[in-house]
Order: structure tokens, then C-alpha cells, then sequence
């Protein structure tokens, strides 16, 4: 399989919101309900949420795409930190990192990876935070490999259900 990795932008909202809800979908239909999968997707995957998030000067987003045709197959994106932690001059939060299973074992999530802590530390950024499902265990795993380390947790809603979460951190 061949593909890229590149800097998105407001005309990539449609293939990032695409890309995110196909992504959730693959992680998360076999542990939550259809209700729950759905209003979180659209609440948080819609083509506004990434039109929005590509105006903001503070957010970052990165798309990967097949080669040809440019079909999305992961997408992250960093952002001002919003975790219950105190956060530290300099910190970033990767908000989001997905690939679609299709995609494991190719390199897309460790290139994804890769470039957006080149983007952080060209921004000025000194630490990476993000939070992920405890019970994610290939999650956790990689950002373990990539040198993450828990600093704390959260709670996370998804519908009706509250997930307890931990935050994990990267010097950059």
C-alpha cells in the first residue's frame, strides 16, 4: 500500500470528519452501543468540527491518505491542551491520532506520530499530552513504544457510559 502523510486544511474537512467517523467506528462497534457510537460521532466528527478546527491558529491537523486517489486512512490533530491537568507552558494536547485497521502494520500511525511531534516542536511546543481509552490496549502499547508516559487521568464520556482514562505525556 502505497501513501502519504501531509498538513490538512479547511478544503480536507469533509475527508477528515470521513475519516474520523470510519476510524471510531472501527475501534469502538464492538464495545459500545449504536446509540451512544452515533450521538458521539456526530457531536464531535462533524465537517464543522475540522472546518473549525482548520481556521484555529492554535490546532494542527495532518491527514493520511492512499496513493493514488487520496482516499483518508488516518488523520491527528493537535490543540491547546484540554485534560484535567495543570498544564505547563509549552504543552500541546494530540487530541486525536486514528488509522483505519486496514492501515496497522503499514507505517501510517507511526508516520502520523512522527509528524506531529516535528509539528509540535516547530510550533514551539516542548511537551505532547493526550488521553486515551484505558482498555486500549494497542493504543497504549504505541504510545508507550514512542516514549509516552501516564501522568494522570480523566473521565471520559461516550453516551451514557464514563470512562476512566489516563493522560499520558512526551517531553518533545
Amino acid at each position: 500500500m502505497e501513501w502519504r502523510v501531509r498538513q490538512a486544511g479547511p478544503d480536507d474537512a469533509a475527508a477528515l470528519s470521513l475519516v474520523a467517523n470510519a476510524a471510531f467506528l472501527d475501534t469502538y462497534a464492538m464495545v459500545l452501543n449504536s446509540v451512544d457510537l452515533l450521538a458521539h460521532c456526530l457531536k464531535n466528527n462533524g465537517i464543522e468540527t475540522f472546518a473549525a478546527w482548520a481556521r484555529d491558529p492554535g490546532t494542527i491537523l495532518t491527514l493520511a491518505e492512499v496513493e493514488p486517489g487520496h482516499a483518508p486512512v488516518g488523520y491527528a490533530v493537535l490543540t491547546r491542551p484540554d485534560l484535567p491537568i495543570e498544564p505547563r507552558p509549552g504543552d500541546i494536547e494530540l487530541r486525536r491520532i486514528y488509522t483505519l485497521k486496514q492501515t496497522h502494520g503499514s507505517g501510517v500511525g507511526p508516520a502520523l506520530m512522527m509528524r506531529a511531534s516535528e509539528d509540535a516542536v516547530r510550533s514551539g511546543y516542548r511537551r505532547m499530552l493526550l488521553g486515551v481509552w484505558e482498555y486500549n490496549e494497542r493504543a497504549r502499547a504505541f504510545y508507550g513504544r514512542n516514549g509516552f508516559t501516564v501522568i494522570g487521568r480523566r473521565q471520559f464520556e461516550v453516551g451514557a457510559e464514563v470512562h476512566d482514562d489516563p493522560i499520558y505525556a512526551l517531553s518533545l
